[in-house]
């Protein structure tokens, strides 16, 4: 029966006058829900083979018994073709009843696992007009979302589709994903509206091929065509082969109990009551139920086992809607993922795949080219770039905005590698800037920026915000197109070294040891090996003997040495010698005339101890940096440019200035090529992410804009744009530590 109250009615007769043990239906969950409760009442088990809802459950309905699989098993196929194709935001749209609902927050909850979000959920109603349908089809194609799952029965979703065929939703860059509940019956559906789906894909348990079903399903058509000649869309579903199933565990567990006879009692005072209230518990039921769920058998419909309750599915195919049928594109199962070929050794060691494991699918609009997954909606508004300006650095971001018109035009390089971004993307972005100005309000800080985003009043911030751990905790960070990490700008001590002494600094303390000793071991040898070989040089009084050995060390005369291999060993040694000699004069001449620098403070420790005052950018999250490396707050100064930077150095800590300024290596470079006389850097002293774009959590465009920054760093672009904002931006960190070496 349609109507849950029928249903119901039904099932009162049966208990009240028939010889029934076990019933096979309802059709539907809702059916089921009530009918359940009837069964647990009376002990007569209630076997179902359609409804799938996951608000039944053999633990709440003891003797329900769901001979069909639940809605919740096929949400993991589900995610992982999500997955599998890297779709970020998901619709959902099902219909407005205990069937639709059940799953919706089986399939969120797995949804969120890999890290898709549900933008919009679209509940329709059961009977829904055609109007209503257009209405809500209307509002779905206004969304930037383009991935839409489906689930609802087979008569609201012909409906469905014929409707998305009519405005146009069944084109290139849409997706549809429709549930097992419509996919098993497609072949059953009306040829229009077959055609209407075209593109879908849809999940479907599996069943394998046996010589036992192929004869059936020949037995079966013959049998429905003689008494059915004219309807062309009968056709067999998995819902008809769970049925047949389902008939043989009941009768396998009706001659194992042997049921005979009546089991519902009826005191004689009530014998005409019509009360289902005077009825007493099934004697039988009990044991039915038992073998009705110890039944494990290969059936039609494959291996058939209800132990738990509920049958057991773990292999689901996924099929795409092609012309007026479908094919199978690959399988799913618990174990394995997502594969093209059915095979079982296959063990992978997860269930997501990041790969294209599918065939070929034939998408919306008769394309292979797999849809993105969102569009930028013809009559959606622009993306709402925010950028922040006020932070002292215009060679990064700034803005000026029309008095006129209101229209804001942006300048830096934050702003010239955004837009060559967008540039890159293969699809038109349409975007506007939307100021955050941190000089109107003191108090602003980069974090107040980034949180704009989380609000959702920006898709997108962009400028120098670097990439930290807990602004990525509400927001999404696209790869940095900038070095970055922390460090120090100390003024320096410039001096030209007029010592004494310098003739000895070129060389180390363990340099001139070895030096002499080396001299020294040099004569001698010499002198031993001309003694061996009876020079007449080397005889005499030991004075004499001691000049020989340091003659030896520093000439080479044919005269008074011998023997070659003295030579030999002489001429290792002038080698020596002549390398010593180079490095020294360069040494030397280095230090006589180039001027040294000497940071006035090298380490962060050193500061600490002193308690010398520091400085950092206004807005910054370097101040809570510096309170956790033990500064005490009163010890650290705001500052807004470059200028007051240069200010408070050149004053000290003692004059109300500071004794370092402690900020991003970007800035810091922008410090340096503007005074570069009188500072050094020390550092980096903490490391950092660098600069990034931040939008909103799963946002579908944040991989192509990371791509393209990937590619704008790896070539030539961004030395261009480098150069356009001055030589200092392509100064690297290692280039600017080599300035304050001696």
């Amino acid at each position: 029966m349609s109507d849950d109250v029928q249903a119901a009615t039904e099932v009162n007769d049966l208990l009240e006058n028939y010889n029934i043990q076990a019933i096979i239906g309802p059709q539907k969950s809702s059916q089921a829900v009530f009918v359940s409760a009837l069964g647990n009442k009376y002990h007569v088990p209630i076997i179902s083979f359609t409804a799938t809802s996951t608000s039944l459950s053999s633990r709440g309905l003891t003797y329900f018994v769901r001979a069909t699989a639940n809605d919740s098993a096929q949400v993991n196929s589900i995610a992982s073709i999500i997955k599998t194709y890297g779709w970020k935001e998901v619709v959902l749209i099902y219909v407005d009843n205990d069937y639709g609902r059940g799953i919706i927050p089986h399939l969120v909850d797995v949804l969120e696992g890999i890290d898709a979000h549900v933008p919009y959920r679209s509940a329709i109603d059961q009977l829904a007009t055609s109007e209503q349908i257009t209405q809500e089809l209307y509002k779905l194609i206004t969304m930037q979302t383009r991935v839409f799952v489906v689930h609802m029965s087979s008569s609201l979703g012909s409906l469905f589709f014929t409707k998305a065929k009519e405005i146009g939703m069944m084109g290139k860059g849409f997706v549809w994903i429709i549930t097992d509940g419509l996919a098993h019956l497609i072949d059953s559906l009306n040829p229009s509206v077959k055609e209407a789906m075209n593109g879908a894909l849809g999940v479907e348990c599996y069943v394998p091929k046996s010589k036992e079903l192929e004869n059936f399903t020949a037995r079966w058509y013959l049998r429905s065509r003689n008494d059915h000649p004219n309807d062309p869309t009968l056709t067999l579903s998995i819902f008809g082969l769970w049925s047949y199933d389902t008939i043989w565990a009941v009768a396998q567990a009706a001659e194992k109990t042997k049921v005979i006879g009546t089991k519902f009692q009826r005191p004689p005072a009530l014998k005409n009551s019509t009360s289902l209230e005077t009825l007493e518990n099934s004697r039988n039921g009990l044991a039915v139920l038992k073998s009705i769920l110890q039944s494990k058998f290969k059936g039609l419909s494959g291996y058939f086992d209800l132990s738990d309750g509920e049958l057991q599915v773990s292999m689901f195919q996924i099929t795409n809607v092609v012309g007026k049928s479908h094919r199978v594109i690959g399988f799913w199962n618990a174990k394995n993922g997502i594969s093209q070929e059915l095979d079982q050794r296959k063990s992978n060691t997860t269930h997501w795949s990041t790969k294209h494991d599918l065939n070929i699918v034939i998408w919306p609009g008769e394309t292979t080219k797999v849809p993105r997954g969102w569009e930028i909606p013809t009559n959606g508004k622009k993306l709402q770039v925010g950028i922040i300006i006020g932070g002292g650095y215009p060679k990064y971001i700034d803005a000026d905005e029309d008095s006129l018109t209101g229209v804001v035009k942006a300048s830096g390089l934050a702003i010239d590698v955004f837009e060559e971004a967008v540039k890159r993307l293969p699809y038109a972005l349409p975007y506007e800037y939307i100021v955050f100005n941190t000089t109107e309000n003191v108090s602003s800080s980069y974090d107040d920026f980034v949180n704009q985003v989380y609000l959702k009043n920006y898709d997108v911030a962009v400028g120098d915000v670097t990439i930290r751990y807990n602004r990525s905790l509400y927001v999404d960070f696209t790869l940095p197109y900038t070095e970055s990490g922390i460090a120090m700008v100390v003024p320096a001590k410039e001096s030209i070294n007029k010592n004494t002494w310098i003739f000895l600094k070129p060389l180390s303390p363990g340099m001139w040891f070895g030096t002499i000793i080396l001299f020294i071991y040099t004569g001698i040898v010499i002198w031993l090996l001309e003694f061996l070989g009876n020079n007449k040089n080397v005889h005499g009084p030991i004075p004499r003997q001691i000049a020989t050995v340091i003659y030896f060390s520093l000439f080479e005369e044919k005269e008074k040495m011998k023997r070659l291999i003295s030579r030999m060993v002489l001429v290792i040694w002038l080698f020596f010698l002549l390398v010593l000699k180079s490095s020294y004069t360069a040494s030397l001449t280095s230090m006589l005339t180039v001027q040294q620098l000497h940071p006035t403070v090298t380490n962060v420790e050193e500061l600490l101890k002193t308690g010398e005052c520091v400085g950092y950018a206004r807005g910054s999250y370097i101040k809570g940096l510096l309170e956790e490396l033990g500064f005490d707050t009163s010890k650290i100064k705001p500052y807004e440019s470059t200028e007051a930077y240069h200010s408070a150095l050149s004053r000290g800590s003692e004059n109300g200035g500071v004794a370092a300024v402690v900020d991003e290596i970007p800035y810091l470079k922008l410090f340096l090529a503007e005074h570069c006389k009188g500072y050094t850097m020390v550092g980096p002293i903490y490391k950092a992410a660098g600069f990034g774009y931040a939008l909103q959590k799963g946002s579908p465009i944040i991989g192509d804009i990371s791509q393209a920054i990937l590619n704008i760093t790896g070539g030539d672009t961004i030395i261009q744009i480098e150069k356009k904002w001055g030589p200092s931006l392509q100064l690297e960190l290692p280039q600017l530590l080599l300035l304050r070496l001696p």
